[in-house]
């Protein structure tokens, strides 16, 4: 199944590396930005990787891209994180809302530090209301990883309220080559972002820029 996919502040990194993994899918993706420039610019940026085979990801000004998809991806700082959920709240509305934030604070950035509301996936949920069903996932893979040719060798933890809408959002890990993993209630997703931290303090000791999780011992067959 394909969606119509809205990476909001997806001139990021992270943005760019998911619509690039979901273009090649064949998932339609809308990148987000505050101005419609800078948008254009990222999709024309991953455009120029995925070449004239697969479907093009356009730019568009945040809440237009909100508006137009199906699927809502939220790829910002955490510093950005309230105020744009209370921006989009009304046009998101039912719609299945991936939130790939972390609660990182500058700069700290190698100490989980989470919000009064337990994560951000959770601080979403309470602005976002019962009506939109946000799922945690995507926080502890690389930039450098998305971009990588065939499967990639990391796990995606994917955590929410609503089990078919964590089974969507598993589905969108694999079309991403990932291996999405039901982590359970969205309140677990405190323990997923946090682990974001401890990634990046190894980096930082081992000297790398990829480093990921794997859950071993569990076969998914």
């Amino acid at each position: 199944m394909t969606y119509r996919i809205a990476i909001i502040g997806g001139t990021g990194k992270e943005g760019k590396g998911l619509a690039y993994r979901w273009a090649k899918a064949g998932h339609e993706v809308v990148i987000g930005s505050r101005l419609v420039e800078k948008a254009q610019i990222a999709a024309d940026d991953v455009n120029a990787l995925l070449g004239s085979v697969f479907t093009k990801v356009t730019g568009l000004e945040n809440f237009q891209a909100a508006d137009w998809c199906e699927v809502v991806t939220l790829t910002i700082p955490f510093t950005a994180h309230q105020g744009m959920l209370e921006n989009l709240k009304d046009v998101v509305k039912g719609k299945l809302f991936i939130d790939v934030t972390v609660p990182i604070v500058p700069p700290r950035v190698s100490v989980a530090q989470m919000p009064a509301a337990g994560s951000a996936a959770m601080e979403a949920q309470i602005i976002l209301g019962d009506d939109t069903p946000v799922v945690s996932a995507f926080q502890n893979i690389s930039y450098e990883r998305l971009l990588r040719e065939g499967d990639i060798d990391c796990d995606v933890l994917v955590c929410g309220r609503s089990k078919d809408a964590r089974k969507k959002v598993i589905g969108l890990v694999e079309d991403a080559g990932m291996t999405g993993w039901d982590a359970g209630a969205l309140e677990n997703s405190m323990v997923v972002e946090g682990l974001t931290s401890v990634l990046i303090h190894i980096n930082k000791v081992y000297g790398s820029r990829e480093s990921g999780i794997k859950i071993t011992g569990v076969n998914k067959e």
